[in-house]
């Protein structure tokens, strides 16, 4: 049975912590839906582990669709969600429901995601679920912003606390159905989980929130810089590196076939 809006919210309720994880091609989305991952996010973060990108700003939303048709055909269990590309929902309202509309309609994925907690993007988050199109939002430390913000952890000060404790709280008032929290102070992250009644994804937030998302390629070790709050749970980069290797020395010196 599918994951449902309904049901992330139930396990929030229950404290039965949300499984998160990214996913840009069928084979990989297959292999977390097989091993139980209750959320699989197309993210703009493909940019760079399968595009080669140095950041998530060149992704387009025609990239964001076909890698999302490709895992959604790898999934049964797990909630798909496709993150909005920088520059596809900006501009202004009609620009976002137009692009997120695409995604619902052209693939089989259940939601869309979109950075920012400010008062436009309030409006935008408001817009897109009064015409039916679920939206889980992200704030602290948001990616398409890295030319401002840069990489730096979010939430350091009193005030940008109390901004941030403020964004996600209208971000629920205007329907998001869910929130990562990014590389933010712990107890800041713990704050907006207790505070909200919809569920909190960390990422680099700590662990008090109601479930945890990490890029896929920094668990299995495939990137080449690996993010100061990723686990890198397999060095399936040098092992991958070692294979190919020793099967070009085997050709190069007659062993195979």
């Amino acid at each position: 049975m599918r994951v449902t809006i309904q049901k992330l919210q139930q396990w929030k309720q229950e404290k039965r912590p949300i499984v998160c994880l990214t996913a840009w091609d069928y084979a990989i989305a297959q292999l977390l839906d097989m091993a139980g991952v209750d959320v699989i996010l197309v993210g703009d973060s493909l940019a760079m582990v399968a595009l080669g990108h140095s950041s998530t700003l060149p992704v387009t939303l025609d990239e964001m669709i076909h890698h999302t048709k490709a895992v959604c055909r790898g999934v049964s269990r797990a909630m798909v969600v496709c993150d909005l590309p920088f520059l596809t929902y900006q501009r202004d309202i009609s620009q976002a429901v137009e692009s997120a509309g695409r995604i619902l309609k052209e693939t089989d994925a259940t939601a869309v995601k979109l950075e920012g907690g400010y008062p436009a993007m309030i409006d935008t988050v408001s817009r897109l679920t009064e015409v039916g199109i679920p939206v889980m939002a992200h704030i602290g430390l948001t990616p398409q912003s890295v030319r401002l913000l840069g990489y730096k952890k979010q939430g350091q000060t009193p005030q940008q606390q109390e901004k941030i404790l403020k964004q996600a709280l209208a971000l629920e008032q205007a329907g998001a159905f869910a929130i990562v929290l990014e590389h933010m102070n712990e107890e800041l992250a713990a704050t907006i989980t207790a505070s909200l009644q919809i569920p909190t994804i960390g990422i680099g937030a700590g662990k008090n929130c109601d479930g945890q998302v990490l890029v896929t390629a920094d668990l299995l070790g495939l990137s080449e810089k690996i993010p100061p709050f990723a686990k890198p749970y397999i060095p399936l980069r040098d092992i991958i590196l070692q294979a190919v290797t020793r099967f070009a020395d085997d050709v190069k010196s007659h062993q195979f076939p």
